[in-house]
């Protein structure tokens, strides 16, 4: 009657396992509502889970180190252990033994009994019903599979027609879905406009053992969700990538003097830090490349804020968090927010909401080596920078030969939504940018 099972809530948009990092709880801990249990590694970022009810913990039904699927039980509490304390009044009320004790007054007794006949046992039995916790938890379970704010009628009809609701935009007030949004979602993907996301279909392998021993290793989560997006982006996306290189003499030689300036400030300054400001500032005169298309409704969603997505290499995979608005930050705290996001990332205590809501990712291999290549642009977004090593080369320069260190630029852009045209002015303004590194703010 008490036993309350608590089941892995939904993770996040179109996240449906994830892998259990640490366990929070002990068996016999008194657990409140929110308080975390588990720790979790989703897709890229680690999340923690909080316990949908109040009581002890009775049984942990997961192991560190294994996966959880959302919906599934991961513990189960004894609510009537957490209100213990408050059940000795009801004891206090146990008198009544010793009163019925003296079995010799059952006369009076007997009138006791009849004015509470069976209406007044009713009664009580109809009050603890609304009282016991499991009640609030149905509604729970059944949402936990989907965070999207739609109608029990609406998800039925989504089920009905094959539309993964999650994946549906909302017309509605907070974003809430439709059945008209399921329809014309629907539509789209009928009309090639959209894919419903999921798990890349691969094709079948070989029996690798033919030809010698082999080993079998798991995909962690960063890759799994690595792996997804970008199959997704690359079939979605029709995508044009321009190469060109810009001459970072001046840039480096700022560098290098103000170097000292986000040391102090317990940063590297970094050629990335640069190219942030840059590209915050190239969104402004370019707002086309500051949006979201969305062919289900025929719009482009042009956003009025700058934030800059930034990979990171780690261990486990490519992480890309997201520094906010860059547009109104100088170089210097740019380098240290670049900083901070990378050693979070690196230590895997990234959250969902560390890496959303970018506008424009650039990712700089140049660290590692090598020069143009072709990134794929993060859905929803419409452009990515790469950045390549820069490499000392001869220019000529009022008619002599110079060295000058270049820097290998490659822009990919939706062709949806941005021509030939615009992404060739959209990469020269970044090059010139770059090359008047006068016009860059340090500290202001």
């Amino acid at each position: 009657m008490a036993a309350i099972e608590v089941k892995l809530p939904s993770l996040g948009e179109n996240v449906d396992t994830g892998d259990v990092v640490r366990v929070l709880v002990k068996v016999g801990d008194a657990v409140k509502k929110d308080q975390p249990l588990l720790e979790m590694e989703t897709g890229k970022a680690t999340v923690e889970v909080p316990s949908t009810a109040e009581g002890v913990v009775t049984q942990i039904l997961v192991k560190e180190g294994a996966k959880a699927r959302v919906g599934q039980p991961i513990a189960m509490l004894d609510s009537a252990a957490a209100a213990a304390p408050a059940q000795p009044a009801a004891p206090a009320a146990a008198p009544q033994p010793t009163s019925a004790p003296p079995p010799a007054p059952q006369p009076p007794p007997p009138p006791a009994a009849s004015p509470a006949p069976a209406p007044v046992a009713s009664e009580p039995q109809p009050r603890p019903r609304p009282a016991p916790p499991p009640l609030p938890q149905i509604p729970f379970a059944a949402n936990s599979g989907s965070a999207a704010p739609a109608a029990p009628s609406t998800r039925k009809f989504a089920r009905e027609i094959g539309v993964d609701i999650t994946a549906v935009p909302g017309s509605g007030p907070g974003g809430r879905i439709s059945v008209d949004d399921v329809k014309n979602y629907a539509r789209a993907i009928n009309a090639g406009m959209v894919r419903q996301p999921g798990k890349p279909v691969s094709a079948p392998l070989p029996d690798f053992t033919r030809w010698g021993e082999v080993e079998h290793q798991p995909l962690n989560n960063v890759r799994v969700a690595t792996a997804e997006q970008m199959a997704f982006c690359w079939s979605t996306i029709p995508h044009v990538t321009l190469h060109d290189k810009a001459d970072v003499t001046e840039l480096e030689k700022l560098r290098q003097d103000s170097k000292s300036k986000a040391e102090s400030a317990g940063a590297k300054l970094t050629m990335t830090a640069f190219l942030v400001k840059i590209a915050a500032s190239a969104l402004k005169v370019h707002p086309k490349f500051n949006s979201s298309i969305d062919l289900a409704r025929g719009e482009q969603i042009v956003k009025k804020f700058y934030n800059i997505g930034v990979a990171v290499d780690t261990e486990r995979g490519l992480m890309v968090p997201v520094l906010r608005d860059a547009d109104r930050r100088n170089v210097i705290q740019i380098a240290v927010e670049l900083q901070r996001a990378a050693d979070r990332a690196k230590a895997r205590k990234l959250s969902p909401d560390d890496m959303a809501g970018g506008c424009f990712t650039i990712t700089n291999i140049g660290g590692i080596g090598g020069g143009f290549f072709t990134p794929i642009v993060n859905h929803p977004e419409v452009a990515i920078l790469g950045v390549g090593r820069a490499a000392y080369e001869p220019v000529l320069v009022n008619g002599f030969f110079q060295p000058r260190l270049l820097l290998p630029l490659s822009l990919s852009f939706d062709h949806r939504i941005i021509d030939g045209a615009d992404g060739a002015r959209f990469l020269r303004w970044i090059i010139e940018a770059i090359q008047n590194p006068v016009l860059l703010s340090l500290e202001g």
